[in-house]
């Protein structure tokens, strides 16, 4: 890894620590499913197990992983679990009414509630011992090196119950050379790091000077084996946590990452979802695109399209095709196309989002995706990543033909700190159901006037009293919060 913090694991070093291998992430993983599994069984046992008792077993189930319940907290506290437990127990009864007698299906609830808080203890209380014995301790990374850092790894220490082995620290600043604990490398080195040390677990605190970094790496943590967790800021103040939500670590509160909702397996699915959607579109809009291409051809002659080149997913550049809606050849590479540039097809073409229809080929040949960052051109992209905080990852989806930011008004001068914000949000909480909410407000867009922040002047550009600028031939266009020079980035005609 090449960081002059790295220290090789030598002997004494880890000798508390037993290997945590997959075998034992795997059993910290199902003990509670399983608990809760053979809890609820066995309600519906000593009950006189039917069909319909067994449909509440699987209701219950369902809201438990739904609500959390299923993943094993750091802190085992069963007296905190015991409200969300007795919830879970209640809410199948309204739906299980017509099927089973009301007084058994009450006494289901109350041996199902009773059966899953004794199994939770005598679970609780096992998974302790074997903590202290290191059985089935989990390899611990602290990053940040501060007062705080040092706070968490003398309490991991102090309280082997936890079930946390600190391994050692991830510099986020500059060390003190008389640091007497482990330093294993810097924030940019984590993922090498975890492998190397067979890190199962990481606990980030914020650093003292600028967290961007480290953002941008926890932002990658679907490539991260371990389990994220974070120390929020002002901690001190841990009411203002969700109690679903925290953790803790011997009165420091944590909260667990999220792993981001594009993970693999949501990529499959939103790709399938794409490949469907844009098929059927093409299907639909094929004869109005070929009517809008006649059209453009009468308005204002040959070619009837534009190719341009985008950066979209991991920085590949893909080649968009859209209706052309600028006369003459538009080689001067401007930033923002003016409505004296467009004939008055072209305007409305833009207006109605209609010149966007080519890029349903992009989505069926899987260059693009429906819902996504919007693309930008590779000279303004390496000009935004220099100069805009997090701009780069935006980059872990595919470009889209319409996105988060675009359905909140965000296109032409304004900012693009507050489009890499919306992007960045749409990456992290992304779900069909998301997808299908921004694009039918896409649909519904050019009827609402929403985009009427990108033609008038809104909040972007009177954030100063000297608006930045795209100076560009010709013009001065405010861009919101950064500058860029001139450039030939323009479109090439098809």
């Amino acid at each position: 890894m090449g960081s002059q913090f790295l220290l090789p694991p030598g002997p004494g070093l880890f000798s508390e620590a037993r290997p945590a291998g997959r075998s034992t992430a795997v059993t910290r993983k199902v003990a509670l499913p399983l608990s809760d599994v053979f809890a609820l069984l066995l309600a519906a046992l000593l009950t006189a197990a039917d069909w319909p008792k067994l449909w509440y077993v699987a209701a219950v189930l369902i809201f438990l992983s739904l609500d959390g319940r299923h993943r094993l907290r750091i802190c085992l506290r069963v007296s905190d679990e015991v409200p969300r437990l007795a919830v879970a127990v209640a809410l199948p009864i309204p739906l299980l009414v017509f099927w089973l007698d009301r007084d058994v299906l009450i006494r289901l609830a109350v041996l199902s509630g009773g059966l899953l808080v004794v199994m939770r203890i005598t679970l609780y209380s096992v998974l302790r011992a074997a903590n202290r014995r290191s059985w089935l301790a989990e390899r611990t990374l602290v990053i940040g090196t501060g007062k705080l850092g040092a706070e968490i790894w003398d309490s991991l220490r102090e309280h082997r119950e936890l079930g946390l082995l600190p391994v050692g620290f991830i510099a986020s600043a500059d060390v003190d050379p008389e640091f007497p604990l482990p330093v294993l490398g810097t924030v940019s080195e984590l993922q090498d790091v975890v492998l190397t040390y067979d890190i199962r677990r990481v606990i980030a605190t914020f650093p003292p000077d600028s967290d961007g970094t480290l953002i941008s790496v926890l932002r990658a943590g679907d490539q991260i084996s371990a389990e994220i967790c974070i120390v929020p800021r002002l901690h001190e103040l841990a009411a203002v946590i969700p109690a679903s939500c925290q953790d803790e670590i011997w009165g420091i509160p944590l909260v667990a990452l999220r792993r981001p909702g594009l993970r693999w397996s949501g990529r499959v699915l939103k790709r399938a979802f794409d490949l469907v959607v844009s098929v059927v579109l093409l299907i639909v809009f094929a004869p109005l695109m070929v009517l809008l291409m006649g059209g453009i051809l009468v308005d204002t002659g040959r070619p009837v399209l534009f190719r341009q080149t985008r950066v979209s997913r991991a920085g590949r550049t893909i080649t968009i095709t859209k209706l052309r809606t600028v006369r003459g050849s538009d080689q001067d590479g401007r930033w923002a196309v003016s409505p004296e540039d467009c004939s008055a097809l072209g305007r409305w073409l833009r207006a109605a989002h209609l010149d966007e229809l080519p890029q349903l080929l992009n989505v069926v040949r899987g260059e693009m995706s429906l819902v996504g960052p919007r693309p930008e051109r590779p000279y303004f992209t390496s000009r935004f990543v220099e100069s805009v905080p997090r701009y780069d990852d935006r980059h872990r989806a595919k470009g889209g033909m319409t996105g988060l930011a675009q359905v909140h008004g965000l296109i032409g001068d304004t900012s693009i700190h507050e489009r890499a914000r919306f992007d960045n949000n749409y990456i992290e909480h992304w779900s069909l159901w998301l997808d299908l909410v921004i694009l039918l407000r896409t649909v519904t867009e050019p009827l609402t006037g929403i985009r009427r922040k990108s033609a008038e002047p809104g909040p972007a550009a009177d954030r100063s009293s000297t608006p930045a600028t795209v100076s560009l031939p010709g013009a001065a266009i405010p861009l919101g919060d950064i500058s860029i020079d001139p450039v030939d980035a323009g479109e090439q005609l098809a």
